[in-house]
């Protein structure tokens, strides 16, 4: 019988608060900035991330950052997979999205009943998994499980995937919240092309399509389930990643990237605007203008406070975690709130920088504006948006009637 959070919480001793990144991995992706920067633009292109720049990441084992030790992965805390996105950003905005959602969808996965586990790793333990919450078109109840059929839009680094965690609805939840997440293999779904955009263009967040896939109930997990950590994995006792907050975790790791794009914006200022000659004006070094000193010194403040946002974020999950214990709501609502405010800091931190830079930074070649496309499409992914992660924080703050309008 699979233990809740809370009993498994109460039969183990809780590990000890791991809440530095793993700096040995992250190194890693430090390691690979300049292969990744290489292949950028072919990725861009290509609507993907380029294979020389898939097999790097695979060698150097950066997709399974949250898998369990059993399952030969690292195991990791959250703050070690947000540095490690972070610094593949730095290399490029697509790539780092396609490793973030490429590493948390592998980690739903490993939160499965374990019959499903060993399905996904039992014969590839290095099993990539992309995913979708939104419902498919339909998941029909049959003998032993469902009949599911449906398309998954913006199902970022599918092409990379062995398996996909896909939302579906269930038809026989009653009056309960119908939301479930199935595992598909790759052989049972196509890719239709349909992800042209401004940014992350290499992120391949195309759509999946499935029809007539038969999915058996324990590759099934309730997404209500879920969002209380109530996972089907028998592992809890034993493991922090298998207790961290679903919701928290799933939103925080799409700022990773945007942590890393500001980080790349800010070095190449740095790197290339002092001894720029401001035009129609005395200066003959922006290092001695005011006006670029106060602008470059507001983006860096914006990026400082992202950084101090995320790191608060990714202790207050990975402390929950290793306690075996979930978040308290309030404390959910503002980790959803928080990461809002860490893509507004980013894409007005970069707006700064790309004034004080001028106005080639816009320029097809020139590295930042492919930055600042990225940042302003990431920046807008539902889970992101400043506004909604406002109004849940709000919500919970004054205590409305009605708080829970969204997943926190």
């Amino acid at each position: 019988m699979t233990q809740t959070l809370s009993e498994a919480g109460r039969d183990s001793i809780a590990a000890p608060v791991d809440i530095e990144p793993n700096e040995d991995i992250v190194a890693r992706a430090t390691s690979l900035i300049p292969l990744i920067r290489k292949y950028a633009e072919q990725s861009s292109d290509d609507r993907r991330v380029a294979p020389e720049v898939i097999a790097a990441l695979e060698e150097a084992d950066l997709f399974s950052l949250l898998v369990p030790a059993r399952y030969s992965g690292h195991e990791a805390n959250l703050r070690t997979a947000m540095e490690t996105i972070a610094e593949v950003a730095k290399g490029d905005g697509s790539t780092a999205w396609a490793v973030a959602l490429l590493n948390v969808c592998t980690w739903f996965a490993t939160t499965f009943s374990q019959e499903a586990q060993d399905d996904v790793f039992g014969a590839n333990p290095k099993a990539k998994v992309s995913g979708i919450f939104t419902p498919g078109s339909k998941a029909e109840r049959v003998e032993g499980g469902y009949l599911v059929s449906g398309e998954w839009p913006y199902s970022s680094g599918s092409f990379a995937a062995d398996w996909a965690t896909l939302g579906i609805a269930l038809p026989d939840a009653g009056d309960n919240d119908p939301r479930a997440l199935a595992l598909i293999p790759k052989e049972a779904w196509t890719i239709r092309p349909t992800w042209f955009v401004a940014g992350m263009r290499g992120s391949g967040s195309d759509t999946i399509v499935v029809e007539d896939h038969f999915v058996p109930e324990h590759r099934v997990q309730r997404f209500v389930d879920m969002r209380e950590a109530n996972f089907l994995t028998p592992h809890q006792a034993e493991e922090r990643n298998s207790n961290m907050a679903f919701i928290p975790v799933a939103a925080l790791i799409l700022v990773g990237a945007q942590i890393g794009l500001a980080r790349h914006a800010l070095e190449l200022t740095l790197a290339k605007l002092p001894d720029k000659r401001v035009a129609y004006t005395q200066y003959t070094a922006a290092k001695n203008s005011p006006t670029h000193q106060l602008g470059v010194s507001r983006a860096a403040n914006r990026f400082h406070l992202a950084e101090l946002l995320m790191r608060q974020g990714c202790l207050d999950i990975d402390r929950a975690a290793a306690e075996r214990h979930l978040p308290d709501l309030l404390t959910r609502g503002r980790i959803r709130n928080d990461t809002g405010i860490i893509a507004e800091l980013v894409k007005e931190g970069i707006d700064d920088l790309m004034t004080a830079n001028g106005a080639g930074s816009f320029a097809d070649a020139n590295v930042l504006n492919r930055i600042w496309r990225d940042a302003e499409i990431a920046g807008r992914h539902a889970y992101v948006t400043p506004e909604v992660g406002k109004e849940v924080y709000g919500r919970l703050l004054l205590g409305a009637d009605n708080p829970l309008t969204m997943d926190v």
